[in-house]
Protein backbone atom coordinates (compact mmCIF):
# COMPACT_ATOMS: atom_id res chain seq x y z
CA UNK A 1 0.00 0.00 0.00
CA UNK A 2 2.96 2.34 0.56
CA UNK A 3 3.76 2.75 -3.15
CA UNK A 4 0.09 3.28 -4.01
CA UNK A 5 -0.21 5.98 -1.32
CA UNK A 6 2.88 7.71 -2.70
CA UNK A 7 1.35 7.77 -6.19
CA UNK A 8 -1.93 9.22 -4.89
CA UNK A 9 -0.08 11.83 -2.80
CA UNK A 10 1.95 12.76 -5.88
CA UNK A 11 -1.20 13.60 -7.83
CA UNK A 12 -2.86 15.39 -4.92
CA UNK A 13 0.25 17.52 -4.35
CA UNK A 14 0.34 18.46 -8.02
CA UNK A 15 -3.35 19.35 -7.93
CA UNK A 16 -2.81 21.58 -4.91
CA UNK A 17 0.15 23.25 -6.61
CA UNK A 18 -1.77 23.98 -9.78
CA UNK A 19 -4.83 25.05 -7.80
CA UNK A 20 -2.77 27.54 -5.80
CA UNK A 21 -1.36 28.93 -9.04
CA UNK A 22 -4.87 29.32 -10.37
CA UNK A 23 -5.99 31.44 -7.43
CA UNK A 24 -2.84 33.54 -7.70
CA UNK A 25 -3.49 34.48 -11.34
CA UNK A 26 -5.69 37.41 -12.32
CA UNK A 27 -8.75 36.78 -14.44
CA UNK A 28 -8.12 36.25 -18.14
CA UNK A 29 -9.91 34.37 -20.93
CA UNK A 30 -6.82 32.16 -21.27
CA UNK A 31 -6.14 31.63 -17.56
CA UNK A 32 -8.44 28.93 -16.30
CA UNK A 33 -8.58 25.48 -14.79
CA UNK A 34 -10.26 22.40 -16.17
CA UNK A 35 -11.13 18.91 -15.02
CA UNK A 36 -11.17 16.03 -17.50
CA UNK A 37 -12.75 12.58 -17.32
CA UNK A 38 -11.83 10.12 -20.09
CA UNK A 39 -12.21 6.49 -21.03
CA UNK A 40 -8.95 4.93 -22.19
CA UNK A 41 -7.44 2.02 -24.04
CA UNK A 42 -4.23 0.44 -22.74
CA UNK A 43 -2.05 -1.32 -25.33
CA UNK A 44 1.47 -2.48 -24.50
CA UNK A 45 3.99 -3.50 -27.14
CA UNK A 46 5.39 -7.05 -26.87
CA UNK A 47 9.02 -7.41 -25.85
CA UNK A 48 11.83 -9.95 -25.48
CA UNK A 49 14.81 -9.91 -23.14
CA UNK A 50 16.93 -12.21 -20.97
CA UNK A 51 15.26 -15.21 -22.58
CA UNK A 52 11.78 -14.02 -21.63
CA UNK A 53 9.01 -13.18 -24.09
CA UNK A 54 6.45 -10.80 -22.65
CA UNK A 55 2.95 -9.88 -23.74
CA UNK A 56 0.40 -7.74 -21.90
CA UNK A 57 -3.30 -8.16 -22.60
CA UNK A 58 -5.07 -5.21 -24.20
CA UNK A 59 -7.54 -3.54 -21.90
CA UNK A 60 -9.35 -0.32 -21.04
CA UNK A 61 -9.79 1.97 -18.07
CA UNK A 62 -10.17 5.60 -17.16
CA UNK A 63 -8.12 8.78 -16.76
CA UNK A 64 -8.99 11.84 -14.67
CA UNK A 65 -6.98 15.02 -14.51
CA UNK A 66 -6.67 18.68 -13.67
CA UNK A 67 -5.11 21.17 -16.09
CA UNK A 68 -4.33 24.83 -15.46
CA UNK A 69 -3.65 27.27 -18.31
CA UNK A 70 -1.12 29.95 -17.40
CA UNK A 71 -1.59 31.72 -20.73
CA UNK A 72 -2.86 30.93 -24.22
CA UNK A 73 0.07 28.62 -24.95
CA UNK A 74 1.29 27.00 -21.74
CA UNK A 75 -0.52 24.77 -19.25
CA UNK A 76 0.41 22.21 -16.61
CA UNK A 77 -1.57 19.18 -15.53
CA UNK A 78 -1.71 16.21 -13.17
CA UNK A 79 -3.47 12.95 -13.99
CA UNK A 80 -4.48 9.70 -12.38
CA UNK A 81 -5.40 6.66 -14.46
CA UNK A 82 -6.42 3.08 -13.79
CA UNK A 83 -6.42 -0.09 -15.90
CA UNK A 84 -6.22 -3.83 -15.27
CA UNK A 85 -4.31 -6.23 -17.49
CA UNK A 86 -2.35 -9.47 -17.38
CA UNK A 87 1.40 -9.63 -17.97
CA UNK A 88 2.07 -12.91 -19.78
CA UNK A 89 5.68 -14.08 -19.43
CA UNK A 90 7.05 -17.01 -21.41
CA UNK A 91 10.40 -18.30 -20.14
CA UNK A 92 12.51 -21.40 -20.68
CA UNK A 93 10.94 -22.92 -17.55
CA UNK A 94 7.32 -22.21 -18.46
CA UNK A 95 4.59 -19.58 -18.74
CA UNK A 96 3.93 -17.22 -15.85
CA UNK A 97 1.02 -14.78 -15.85
CA UNK A 98 0.45 -11.90 -13.45
CA UNK A 99 -2.85 -10.03 -13.45
CA UNK A 100 -2.50 -6.57 -11.93
CA UNK A 101 -4.19 -3.23 -11.45
CA UNK A 102 -2.13 -0.53 -13.14
CA UNK A 103 -2.25 2.86 -11.41
CA UNK A 104 -0.88 5.81 -13.38
CA UNK A 105 0.18 9.04 -11.64
CA UNK A 106 1.74 11.63 -13.95
CA UNK A 107 2.36 15.36 -14.27
CA UNK A 108 3.21 17.10 -17.51
CA UNK A 109 3.61 20.36 -19.40
CA UNK A 110 1.09 21.12 -22.13
CA UNK A 111 1.58 23.41 -25.12
CA UNK A 112 -1.77 24.45 -26.59
CA UNK A 113 -2.07 25.78 -30.12
CA UNK A 114 -4.94 28.31 -30.34
CA UNK A 115 -6.23 27.13 -33.68
CA UNK A 116 -9.86 28.12 -33.92
CA UNK A 117 -13.08 28.29 -31.92
CA UNK A 118 -14.02 24.82 -33.20
CA UNK A 119 -10.99 22.88 -32.01
CA UNK A 120 -7.81 23.42 -30.00
CA UNK A 121 -4.90 20.98 -30.53
CA UNK A 122 -2.11 20.48 -28.00
CA UNK A 123 1.00 18.43 -27.26
CA UNK A 124 2.29 17.28 -23.88
CA UNK A 125 5.33 15.76 -22.18
CA UNK A 126 6.10 14.87 -18.59
CA UNK A 127 6.85 12.08 -16.15
CA UNK A 128 5.41 10.09 -13.28
CA UNK A 129 4.99 6.51 -12.16
CA UNK A 130 3.10 3.37 -13.10
CA UNK A 131 2.25 1.17 -10.13
CA UNK A 132 1.60 -2.50 -10.93
CA UNK A 133 -0.44 -4.08 -8.15
CA UNK A 134 -1.09 -7.86 -8.48
CA UNK A 135 -4.73 -8.81 -7.92
CA UNK A 136 -3.79 -12.19 -6.41
CA UNK A 137 -6.94 -13.64 -7.95
CA UNK A 138 -6.92 -17.44 -8.05
CA UNK A 139 -5.08 -18.71 -11.13
CA UNK A 140 -4.19 -15.21 -12.26
CA UNK A 141 -1.00 -14.46 -10.35
CA UNK A 142 2.39 -16.08 -9.76
CA UNK A 143 3.02 -16.82 -6.07
CA UNK A 144 5.34 -14.22 -4.60
CA UNK A 145 4.46 -11.46 -7.12
CA UNK A 146 4.61 -8.10 -5.33
CA UNK A 147 3.47 -4.55 -6.03
CA UNK A 148 6.01 -2.60 -8.04
CA UNK A 149 6.33 1.02 -9.17
CA UNK A 150 8.12 2.02 -12.36
CA UNK A 151 9.19 5.54 -13.28
CA UNK A 152 7.65 6.57 -16.60
CA UNK A 153 8.10 9.19 -19.28
CA UNK A 154 4.84 10.34 -20.84
CA UNK A 155 4.33 12.12 -24.14
CA UNK A 156 1.37 12.72 -26.41
CA UNK A 157 -1.14 15.13 -27.80
CA UNK A 158 -4.78 15.69 -28.45
CA UNK A 159 -7.49 18.08 -29.47
CA UNK A 160 -10.41 19.71 -27.66
CA UNK A 161 -13.72 20.34 -29.40
CA UNK A 162 -15.80 22.95 -27.50
CA UNK A 163 -19.43 21.88 -27.08
CA UNK A 164 -20.79 24.70 -24.93
CA UNK A 165 -19.08 27.51 -23.04
CA UNK A 166 -17.66 25.42 -20.18
CA UNK A 167 -17.67 21.92 -21.69
CA UNK A 168 -15.52 20.38 -24.42
CA UNK A 169 -15.01 16.96 -25.98
CA UNK A 170 -11.40 15.71 -25.80
CA UNK A 171 -9.66 13.13 -27.98
CA UNK A 172 -6.15 12.29 -26.84
CA UNK A 173 -3.19 9.96 -27.25
CA UNK A 174 -0.59 9.25 -24.56
CA UNK A 175 2.51 7.11 -24.73
CA UNK A 176 4.21 5.72 -21.61
CA UNK A 177 7.85 4.62 -21.71
CA UNK A 178 9.13 2.65 -18.70
CA UNK A 179 11.06 -0.45 -17.61
CA UNK A 180 8.96 -3.58 -17.89
CA UNK A 181 7.70 -4.80 -14.48
CA UNK A 182 8.97 -8.06 -13.00
CA UNK A 183 6.92 -7.88 -9.76
CA UNK A 184 10.18 -8.29 -7.82
CA UNK A 185 10.66 -11.80 -9.21
CA UNK A 186 14.16 -12.36 -10.60
CA UNK A 187 12.88 -14.97 -13.06
CA UNK A 188 10.67 -12.40 -14.78
CA UNK A 189 13.30 -9.67 -15.10
CA UNK A 190 13.64 -9.06 -18.85
CA UNK A 191 15.55 -5.77 -18.46
CA UNK A 192 13.77 -4.15 -21.39
CA UNK A 193 12.00 -0.84 -21.98
CA UNK A 194 8.25 -1.12 -22.48
CA UNK A 195 5.96 1.17 -24.42
CA UNK A 196 2.24 1.49 -23.73
CA UNK A 197 -0.15 3.38 -26.01
CA UNK A 198 -3.12 5.00 -24.27
CA UNK A 199 -5.72 6.50 -26.63
CA UNK A 200 -8.63 8.16 -24.87
CA UNK A 201 -11.75 10.26 -25.28
CA UNK A 202 -13.95 12.08 -22.81
CA UNK A 203 -15.25 15.38 -21.49
CA UNK A 204 -13.53 18.51 -20.19
CA UNK A 205 -15.19 20.86 -17.70
CA UNK A 206 -13.71 24.37 -17.56
CA UNK A 207 -14.11 26.93 -14.82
Amino acid sequence: MKVQRVAVLFVLSALLLFGSAAFAQEESPWKHGEISVQGTGFFTKDSNGNGTSQHATDTGGFLVGYRYHFNRWIAAEANYGWDRNTQQNLTSTGAFNVQSNVHQATADLVVTIPWSERFNPYVLAGSGALVFDPTNNAGQSVPGALRQAKAAFVYGGGVDFPLVRHVALRAEYRGYVYNRPDFQLAGLDSNVTAHTAVPSAGLVFRF
